[in-house]
């Protein structure tokens, strides 16, 4: 039988053991622009690993719907991989904690709009996942050579339950 795996709100608490929570909460750590932008400073830690180099590129998923079979998930050893909407949709952040070299529990969240994920370097994570259209994303990563890239497909999906999220059911 598949475990169920309820979604919950993400919190920079609840994700820290997995990345950075990349959002505009609080007040800005500077304003420019003759008064008129605050600027959020430093909000995600990147690794890109010795002698690599970072880029971004642009992703277009397609859209997932709920229940959700999570059949595989991935990380990267030799770095931090960012993901930020272009658009102010809610995505499913699914992650796992480490378990030496196969994954553990699953966690998954859901996102604010506006809100982005920066997970650690070797995090095992599950693929980009929104849940409506459009599903644009810039992702910051690494784009040196090498093998940066180690899957773990399950025996059985965990399935990624529906539940009540801000008064809505998803």
């Amino acid at each position: 039988m598949s475990e169920a795996v309820l979604i919950q709100d993400i919190t920079h608490d609840a994700f820290a053991p997995f990345g950075d929570l990349v959002d505009i909460s609080g007040e800005p750590d500077k304003i420019i622009n003759q008064g008129l932008c605050g600027r959020y400073h430093d909000r995600a830690h990147f690794d890109f690993g010795p002698n690599c180099k970072g880029g971004l590129s642009l992703f277009n998923a397609e859209p997932r719907s709920l229940p959700y079979a999570l059949e595989m998930v991935e990380r990267h050893p030799l770095c931090t991989q960012a993901f930020i909407p272009l658009h102010q949709n809610p995505f499913l952040v699914i992650v796992a904690e480490g378990n030496d070299d196969t994954p553990g529990k699953v966690h998954a969240f859901i996102t604010k709009p506006g809100q982005a994920i920066n997970f650690h370097r070797n995090t095992w994570h599950g693929v980009l996942t929104p849940l409506s259209a459009p599903g644009q994303f810039a992702v910051i990563d690494r784009v040196s050579a090498g093998d940066n890239l180690q899957e773990y497909w399950f025996d059985e999906p965990k399935i990624i339950a529906k539940q009540l999220v801000r008064g809505t059911e998803m």
